[in-house]
């Protein structure tokens, strides 16, 4: 009987808290073409429930859009003798491609520490670096200007405040990728939040694929790199001689 009470106290939160999500996205398909300039992405949807709102708690709501990981080898220079050279190095075992994270509030304030640690939420939590060489032993120094370069060049983003929440119901957002995106699947979710706690969350992709010319140049110096580097160097030989041949020819004239 005890063991039957104990149970229903755990559960009753989650059946207090019965939410799911409906997604909606303005499109799950991106095509990189030699014109590609980037593209916003809207995430919007709306919160499913069987029971009336809950009172006594705000909805928050977190979107994450996540592009393929890979290892990342990240290195400090340092001044010697006038010199800038590399020093140390340290590889991150897996980061993002891109990362952004909107949420509909400061971060800080909806998401409780432990619930960033289980859903690996925020951009730290998204890189895994395991470990670093025993003679280094500021390692998260890497990790953070790893994060403080991809997020100069718009590849991390941090969106306080960005997701407008309505009703408790209706939720939107919109996130910008860049042109220098990775090929591959974007991850992206969706968190319910309550008091710091998530309540629900819904995963999805999207596509990001080269098409065109920029398909076929990518295919070919990945399966053929000796045939795309002579192409390559012909093509450079030919604007060389055709730029000299018409200064010559505006010279002449």
């Amino acid at each position: 009987m005890r063991l039957l009470a104990a149970i229903c106290l755990v559960l009753m939160p989650a059946a207090v808290w019965a939410e799911e999500v409906v997604l909606g996205l303005s499109r799950d398909k991106i095509s990189i073409t030699t014109r590609f300039e980037g593209s916003d992405i809207l995430i919007f949807g709306a919160v499913k429930r069987e029971e009336p709102i809950p009172e006594g708690s705000e909805l928050e709501v977190i979107v994450t859009v996540e592009g393929p990981s890979e290892p990342v080898m990240v290195r400090r220079k340092a001044n010697r003798f006038g010199i800038w050279v590399n020093t140390d190095a340290v590889e991150v075992d897996a980061a993002p491609s891109f990362y952004a994270v909107a949420s509909s509030g400061a971060l800080g304030d909806v998401l409780k520490d432990i619930e960033d640690l289980r859903y690996k939420v925020s951009i730290p939590r998204a890189i895994r670096s395991v470990g670093a060489p025993m003679t280094i032993q500021d390692s998260e120094s890497f990790t953070e200007a790893l994060i403080r370069i991809r997020k100069a060049n718009g590849l991390y983003q941090e969106l306080d405040n960005t997701v407008a929440v309505d009703e408790q119901t209706l939720f939107r957002t919109s996130v910008r990728l860049p042109a220098n995106l990775t090929e591959g699947d974007y991850r992206t979710r969706i968190f319910l939040l309550r008091e710091g706690n998530v309540v629900a969350d819904f995963d999805t992709t999207i596509d990001v694929r080269k098409v065109g010319l920029e398909r076929w140049l990518f295919t070919l110096s990945r399966q053929q790199p000796l045939v795309y580097g002579l192409m390559s160097l012909a093509i450079a030989i030919a604007a060389g001689w055709g730029a000299s041949a018409a200064f010559r020819m505006l010279r002449n004239g």
